[in-house]
């Protein structure tokens, strides 16, 4: 037991630079805690007094300001970071390595009994506010965006953003590096691609605008606003001649 905690308190000087000594982590971080009030919750409830691993869950949230169910099971080296907000349902199945950034959903779509809550598979990252809902599978090495909305499963290695998620980035294996709130260098957006060359294009536009502008202004036109120009019939002949 005291070995696995060692090792949670290790995982947090790994994954957050602000730690600085182990004294802070056990007093100050609520991921650290949740985790602890998580551990004993589960083994009530997988002992059968679900009351009290309720009731243990129940005081960790109102400590830490994150909801875990008793029911959900979790891997090694979880770490939650900042963590307020963070809710993970009863059927909710969590791999080893993962990490969850403050306002994350693993939820239900449903409320009928059984499996209703995502898997995550090992070295997941989710980013803030994402949510992921129902039994659907997070593969290994997986990168959730910041406010993704995820419902169909995500590959292996993949990187999936927006609402709804779609995916960005597939490789055939998790690089294994740690990208805080899950944002790579590589997040080739095509919404976003397109986007960025629309500001490109308008500001173009802007320059050419600019240039006629004051090509206008030196033929002699008298030029009003940003994007004006007033002109009358002898400066036409001008330029026709």
């Amino acid at each position: 037991m005291f070995s696995r905690i060692k090792e949670e308190i290790a995982v947090v000087f790994e994954r957050d630079p602000a730690a600085r000594n182990t004294w802070e982590v056990i007093t100050c971080y609520p991921g650290f805690h949740a985790m602890l009030f998580h551990r004993l919750g589960h083994r009530l409830w997988g002992a059968g007094f679900n009351w009290i691993a309720r009731l243990v869950s129940h005081l960790g949230r109102g400590l830490t300001g994150i909801e875990i169910h008793p029911g959900a099971t979790i891997g090694r080296r979880f770490f939650i970071d900042h963590g307020m907000g963070v809710v993970i349902g009863e059927t909710a199945v969590i791999g080893d390595d993962c990490t969850l950034y403050h306002g994350v959903t693993l939820g239900g779509t449903s409320w009928n009994k059984g499996k209703r809550h995502p898997t995550l598979g090992n070295n997941v990252v989710v980013g803030a506010g994402a949510k992921i809902l129902g039994p659907i599978l997070i593969g290994d090495g997986a990168k959730i965006g910041s406010n993704a909305v995820v419902v169909k499963e995500v590959p292996p290695g993949a990187t999936a953003i927006g609402i709804p998620a779609h995916i960005v980035e597939e490789r055939a294996a998790a690089s294994g590096r740690f990208e805080a709130y899950a944002v790579g260098k590589d997040g080739n957006d095509p919404v976003a691609r397109a986007i960025h060359e629309l500001v490109n294009h308008s500001v173009d536009i802007d320059k050419r605008i600019d240039q006629i502008l004051a090509e206008l202004k030196r033929l002699g036109l008298q030029i009003e606003g940003q994007h004006a120009a007033k002109f009358d019939a002898s400066h036409l002949n001008k330029m026709v001649d």
